[in-house]
């Protein structure tokens, strides 16, 4: 039995048509837009609150929290506000409850002047420096966390968490997996690029969010029940789970954010047969990054990239036999044929309009 969930960051304009950062946001601006959606009592044994509190919803700021010389969170620094779905037993369940809330929070966002956007990494801030300076309880927390040594790369970065389970796996399986899934990635992640822009202009290259994290944050994350199952590497594979409902979770971080959920549906599909094939034996521990580098870079058009990509897809689709969910695979394999993906499409509108704000505005464009 397979559970799936998935974790979809937002970005915004704002009324002045700018993206709705850190340098020009408050939390407050986003906090009365979360104020205003639904709360479901029923959500709390499978959402994790945190202990900041700002988790409580289905929706929840995502930012970088800032303390004064204690534990206690004095702010909170806002990149967007993140999306949740609770944890569903098919993948087409949670997709549904991403669009719904996906719908809420546009309909309660215009209301204060915010527009979402497809980004996956900033389109002007290189960069993400805390102001005022980090102080000294702040950096001896960093340090203490070495996969937070890289805020600075999360907070000009979107993307999504797509989250699945399976019952009954062992702590050894639940590893091997995750190790399988970071050896795949640089092969599999095109399929979502929407990252061209860098600095004000076009990119040279289609993941600027691939090119700049991996190697630094991991590709996969596997939670784990004890201390003593955490294997070590920098960045981290295995964490231990902070509530019960995460013990088991394989969380796939490396794709870049889609404004077209059925892509979504689509890769769930694919790790999950991914999790049933037993034909494709590499493995790493952390990610090759110069390998992610160059995928970043050109995508389906290294030839390497492009066989290994179909070798993977044709392998998860054999996996999944008479699974319904194979029919989910559809998309991708479009892609591959047209070897084409959404940072093609941003760049190609931004030739046309020469506005980066312009093409921003153009995508979600299923849900208007």
């Amino acid at each position: 039995m397979f559970y799936f969930g998935i974790e979809h960051e937002v970005a915004f304009l704002n009324s002045e048509g700018n993206i709705a950062d850190f340098s020009l946001t408050k939390f407050a601006d986003f906090h009365q837009i979360v104020e205003r959606l639904p709360t479901y009592p029923d959500d709390y044994a499978q959402l994790r609150v945190g202990d900041a509190g700002i988790k409580k919803k289905r929706w929840y700021i995502e930012g970088f929290e800032r303390f004064a010389d204690s534990d206690k969170v004095i702010d909170c620094l806002p990149k967007g506000i993140e999306i949740r779905t609770t944890i569903h037993s098919s993948i087409q369940g949670a997709i549904n409850e991403l669009s719904e809330s996906f719908r809420l929070l546009s309909e309660v966002a215009a209301n204060y002047g915010f527009l979402p956007i497809l980004t996956s990494f900033h389109p002007y801030k290189t960069v993400f420096e805390p102001e005022p300076p980090l102080n000294e309880y702040e950096i001896k927390y960093l340090q203490a966390y070495p996969d937070e040594h890289t805020a600075n790369i999360y907070m000009v970065t979107y993307g999504p968490d797509l989250n699945l389970s399976v019952a009954d796996l062992s702590v050894e399986k639940l590893i091997d997996i995750g190790r399988k899934l970071t050896y795949y990635s640089p092969f599999i992640v095109p399929f979502s690029y929407s990252s061209p822009f860098y600095n004000g202009s076009l990119w040279d290259g289609l993941s600027v969010r691939t090119f700049v994290r991996t190697g630094k944050r991991p590709a996969t994350l596997v939670f784990v029940e004890k201390e003593e199952q955490l294997i070590s590497s920098v960045p981290s594979l295995t964490k231990v789970a902070r509530i019960p409902a995460e013990v088991g979770r394989i969380e796939f971080k490396a794709f870049d954010s889609c404004d077209d959920f059925s892509l979504y549906a689509a890769f769930l599909a694919l790790l999950k047969g991914l999790v049933l094939d037993e034909t494709l034996l590499g493995r790493a521990t952390i990610p090759d990054a110069e390998l992610h580098q160059i995928s970043a870079q050109v995508g389906f058009d290294n030839e390497d990239i492009f066989v290994n990509a179909t070798k993977i897809l044709n392998a998860s689709e054999v996996a999944l036999k008479d699974d319904p969910d194979k029919e989910l695979l559809m998309p991708l394999k479009v892609i591959l044929n047209q070897r084409e993906t959404k940072a093609q499409e941003l760049i190609k509108k931004y030739q046309r309009s020469g506005s980066i704000e312009e093409v921003l505005r153009q995508t979600y464009s299923k849900f208007k």
